[in-house]
């Protein structure tokens, strides 16, 4: 005997206050913000020599508020922008958006706010650079990456990557008020982390993308093609981990722990290269989420190594 169906705005109506919170909440993709706030803490910390003081410790809190809401906007926007591609996707289609439970004005108006509530943290809190940047980062992920490069060309990761890059600047930004060198090592990191993260990812979607019509790289250049990218992106991305330690920003111990994670992931990269399968490309993608968190986490314990204070 089969259900019947309950229209989307009366199923939404009836849901229970909490319910209606957790929708809005994980429209903001809670797991990719935390890693976007962790890697702007390390910028905060990074930018400060020794323990930090009480105040900057109160900005560095009202920092990850600050940039926590306006990424939590721009992930709420581009649910809003990709309903539909979501609702096409396995891995999307439970969202609330995909599945009409949440209505355009409701998303619009969720995403809306968080970004103000987050813009006007920052400007009172922290300072109007790191405000500026942050919004320029919700501009760069949710229109120019979301709405222009994602369904127009298979190179919207790389150029896209530059927004999700950013969070260490931020960081930096909002402790010094500037935007540094080491800020754009750290940059440079992500940025180059980003397509092969994503393109291991779209290697065993990649139904789920050509069903969607998105030109992600599998889909218009093949899976070998693809795979070659990553490999040889592992090893530039290599060259880019050891740069803190050649200019000095880091110690041995972060050299030790980058050198054992590039390994790793170069490793994946020729193995997915020379024999795919669908659970190696799994692998590949969990291991390079492995790889950029422990990578910070090694960074921020060698700052402290280095002062003496660990």
């Amino acid at each position: 005997m089969s259900t019947p169906l309950v229209p989307p705005t009366l199923a939404a109506t009836a849901l229970p206050l909490a319910s209606r919170f957790a929708q809005f909440y994980m429209l903001t993709k809670p797991r990719v913000v935390q890693l976007i706030v962790f890697c702007a803490l390390i910028g905060m910390v990074l930018a400060v020599p020794g323990v930090p003081t009480w105040p900057e410790l109160q900005r560095a809190f009202a920092a990850c508020v600050g940039i926590w809401l306006v990424a939590g906007a721009a992930a709420a926007f581009n649910c809003l922008v990709e309903q539909h591609i979501d609702a096409k996707m396995r891995r999307t289609a439970w969202r609330a958006t995909a599945r009409g439970q949440l209505s355009n004005a409701q998303t619009l108006a969720f995403s809306g706010g968080l970004c103000a509530a987050g813009s006007l943290v920052l400007w009172l809190w922290v300072n109007p650079l790191t405000m500026w940047l942050t919004f320029a980062t919700f501009v760069g992920y949710a229109v120019i990456y979301t709405v222009i490069l994602k369904p127009r060309t298979p190179q919207n990761i790389v150029i896209g990557g530059a927004s999700g890059a950013m969070p260490p600047v931020l960081g930096w930004a909002a402790m010094t008020g500037q935007v540094g060198p080491e800020a754009l090592i750290l940059f440079l990191i992500i940025f180059l982390w980003t397509p092969p993260h994503f393109w291991a990812l779209a290697l065993y979607r990649v139904e789920d993308y050509r069903k969607a019509g998105l030109p992600m790289l599998p889909v218009t250049h093949g899976n070998a093609f693809t795979r070659l990218q990553i490999f040889l992106y592992t090893l530039v991305l290599a060259a880019a981990c050891a740069m803190p330690f050649v200019l000095g920003m880091s110690g041995w111990l972060y050299l030790l722990a980058a050198t054992v994670l590039s390994a790793g992931f170069i490793a994946y990269g020729w193995r997915l290269w020379r024999n795919y399968s669908d659970a190696l490309a799994r692998e590949t993608f969990r291991f390079s989420l492995i790889h950029l968190a422990v990578l910070f986490a090694a960074m921020l314990v060698d700052h402290y190594v280095q002062w003496g204070l660990a």
